[in-house]
């Protein structure tokens, strides 16, 4: 035991020495801080070293100018980029128009603002001289337009990729509002945020991470709403993340969250630009990743995910009896097995009499208890329906319910699991698909109380619950409390907890989000009928 206390202290060490011990970062030179030079030879060499001569880099060389005396060279991506523009708005106005040269062959005191001013028909232009913003901008979709006798690069904006279209939400399905949903373009997305909220408190900031990857994100917020203290510690935890690689939103959630070892979801992500747009404007902020259609909200709270965006476009009082409904269902869901299993082997007594001799007759011959059968069929139907959801979808469904109906009807005729048994867990599994968003969460609780019931009954079922509200009272995420506004208490938030108040109702923002501007709309907003003429 102190041989290995020993090596690891070693170990770290060592890594305090060598913060890379395996070395990779210093496998090639760092050209991020290096500059070009007016030489264009020796900056096309060194661009090449650095993209490592891919068949993907195009290098189209050409001259300009008054008899075609300037060299030049356009450095881009083949498939990052949209060929009309480089051919039809740079290529072309460069090699046929010399405005800028005067008839004696000498260039103007600043060629690149005269090239930028008069000749490129493109909008988004920047010079930049270090090189690995020249690459960063050349592998991003952008193309280096590199001059002799010149030490700056004009980067031009030629995103063309292909990428999908904006479409319908297929996680987040409602009966009445928008259809449209995020989609994998950055730009596309933050769009369609500001075709919702049409106004200059809207701040995007745009940064950058992951080491090889180079991924675009943004940070959405009100200013004149949001906690300032929310967008610092968000932007302080964005800028500890070290790694090589953010390939979606749920790599920078991981690693930004503030319980990482609680099953409870301290953010929230949605695909829905109407969604998104409405925790905006309750003065949350938003985190947006190139290349995902989900998009990353904090802080986040539990109530969340018994809300539906469906439930503020229609009127509140069937809405609100669908919500009291997901709040039971999510109650079913985690203790529907640990309830019968409690019953069936510690507290007949509870059942009344024809139901206890129904379920003694039912469990005659089986072999195993009442908690082996609940943790057992759990398992088989986190099987099939993991083989449903990675099939194909037509075979995925013909596979889960004839799995469900084969395996549960062979399971019941063979004696090895009860007919009530396979009723509890099927209800069960449908009550956790009431609410998508804790599926992962109930599976967990559920196995917990399942285990805790075998061994102590009802008793242990109140020690998990117990255990399960201390838990949610002390998360946290982003300083707001998980269970805001159930705890603390906050009674003007109830308006939009169990039920959902109507919209003339709900006034003010949540407590602990839009504290900047409290006040949502005017009071007295409740419609009255028009007065009646006198005469």
């Amino acid at each position: 035991m102190f041989r290995s206390i020993s090596k690891k202290i070693q170990f770290l060490k060592l890594l305090h020495q060598n913060p890379n011990p395996s070395g990779n970062s210093h496998d090639f030179p760092d050209f991020s801080q290096t500059q070009l030079t007016n030489n264009l030879n020796k900056n096309l060499s060194l661009l090449q070293d650095i993209l490592g001569h891919s068949n993907d880099v195009n290098i189209r060389e050409f001259c300009f100018g008054n008899q075609g005396k300037i060299k030049a060279l356009l450095i881009f991506i083949d498939g990052l980029v949209d060929a009309r523009i480089i051919n039809e708005s740079i290529l072309r106005p460069l090699m046929y128009n010399s405005r800028f040269i005067d008839s004696g062959g000498k260039v103007t005191t600043d060629p690149l603002r005269e090239i930028e001013r008069s000749m490129l028909s493109v909008g988004n232009i920047k010079r930049i001289n270090r090189v690995g913003d020249i690459v960063h901008n050349i592998l991003s979709g952008s193309t280096a337009l590199l001059i002799d006798s010149f030490c700056e690069a004009v980067i031009i904006s030629t995103r063309g990729w292909e990428t999908r279209g904006v479409q319908e939400s297929k996680t987040d399905s409602i009966v009445r509002g928008p259809r449209e949903g995020f989609s994998e373009n950055l730009r596309a997305n933050t769009a369609l945020l500001r075709r919702k909220i049409k106004s200059p408190d809207l701040i995007i900031e745009s940064r950058t991470l992951g080491k090889k990857t180079q991924t675009d994100i943004c940070i959405a917020y009100l200013k004149t709403v949001v906690n300032p203290r929310l967008i610092k510690e968000i932007k302080r935890r964005l800028e500890q993340i070290k790694t090589d690689a953010i390939l979606e939103s749920g790599y920078i959630e991981q690693f930004i969250e503030d319980n990482p070892l609680s099953p409870f979801p301290s953010i929230d992500n949605n695909e829905k630009p109407d969604i998104i747009a409405a925790k905006i404007l309750e003065g949350r902020a938003a985190i947006l990743v190139d290349g995902t259609p989900f998009v990353l909200t904090m802080p986040m709270v539990l109530i969340e995910n018994f809300q539906s965006a469906g439930d503020y476009y229609s009127r509140p009082y069937y809405t609100s009896v669908v919500r009291i409904i997901r709040y039971i269902a999510f109650l079913v869901g985690i203790l529907a097995p640990a309830a019968y299993v409690a019953l069936t082997t510690y507290h007949q007594e509870l059942l009344p009499t024809p139901l206890l001799i129904t379920m003694a007759a039912s469990r005659e011959g089986t072999p195993f208890p009442a908690m082996i059968e609940a943790l057992a069929m759990g398992v088989v139907f986190e099987i099939l329906r993991e083989a449903g959801v990675r099939l194909p979808r037509p075979v995925g469904q013909a596979i889960s319910i004839v799995g469900a109906l084969v395996i549960g009807e062979s399971a019941v005729s063979a004696g090895l699991i009860t007919a009530p048994m396979v009723i509890v867990v099927a209800f069960t599994a449908i009550c956790s698909f009431v609410v998508p968003a804790l599926y992962d969460v109930q599976v967990i609780i559920r196995v917990i109380l399942v285990i805790l019931a075998g061994f102590l009954g009802e008793f242990g079922i109140f020690i998990g619950l117990l255990g399960l509200l201390v838990h949610l009272c002390a998360l946290q995420s982003f300083g707001t409390p998980y269970l805001s506004p159930l705890a603390p208490l906050n009674p003007s938030g109830l308006k939009d907890v169990f039920v959902r108040a109507p919209l003339w109702l709900m006034s003010n923002r949540s407590r602990g989000m839009g504290e900047w501007d409290p006040l949502r709309q005017a009071f007295r907003l409740m419609p009255q009928q028009p007065e009646k003429d006198n005469e």
